[in-house]
């Protein structure tokens, strides 16, 4: 089972998040939370420990407080005691936060605009951007398989310095270095793309809106 918790950007709750979410974190995040300049950045990154920790004690009742995030060397967060997997992904006005205790995972989300999707031809394969030309929604299927291609970047671990044309998405799969990853839509807003990877088929998704 993997479990996902998403949650919505509040103006009216940043103050409240300020001052009750964010003294349960150590002093450092504190600190890079503070340094945000604008509220929207600020409550973005919040919102993710926020949900991960909720994740955590609600899902496999452990004490996230008492577990230390490191990253990795292409920084991807990590607990320590590797108990929990988890990856976490904003965009818009969303911040989502999947969770396993058995798979390395990764989530991507993105709200779809109004970009020039001729502009990143070069990230695709061949076959991916014939598909999205010849799509009747454009735009659907470009954030459909950009949110693919970043969801697999992220489970597999070492991020952009894989470029994103180097592997081929096919019927929600696809292959790196001849390790194979599975995918799903994760169906959250209608403004918003959504999917996460693993590297095993998926089964059963547990989604939790949380409201803060």
């Amino acid at each position: 089972m993997i479990y996902i918790y998403y949650s919505y950007l509040s103006e009216e709750n940043h103050e409240s998040l300020l001052k009750n979410d964010l003294p349960q974190f150590p002093a450092d995040y504190q600190e890079k939370i503070n340094r945000f300049q604008r509220w929207q950045d600020a409550q973005l990154s919040l919102l993710g420990r926020i949900l991960l920790f909720k994740g955590v004690k609600e899902t496999y009742k452990q004490k996230p407080e008492a577990k230390e995030i490191i990253q990795t060397l292409y920084n991807k967060p990590y607990f320590e005691d590797n108990s929990v997997l988890f990856n976490i992904s904003h965009s818009g006005e969303i911040v989502v936060c999947a969770l396993s205790d058995e798979h390395e995972i990764g989530i991507d989300v993105e709200i779809i605009t109004n970009i020039e999707t001729a502009d990143f031809k070069s990230q695709m394969t061949q076959k991916e951007w014939d598909k999205i030309v010849l799509s009747s929604n454009k735009k659907e299927a470009f954030f459909d398989y950009w949110t693919q291609k970043e969801a697999v970047l992220k489970a597999q671990g070492h991020g952009l310095i894989i470029p994103l044309k180097s592997f081929e998405i096919l019927d929600n799969t696809t292959k790196i270095n001849e390790e194979k990853y599975y995918l799903t839509e994760v169906k959250i807003d209608e403004k918003y793309k959504c999917h996460l990877s693993l590297k095993n088929d998926i089964s059963e998704i547990y989604l939790k809106k949380i409201t803060l």
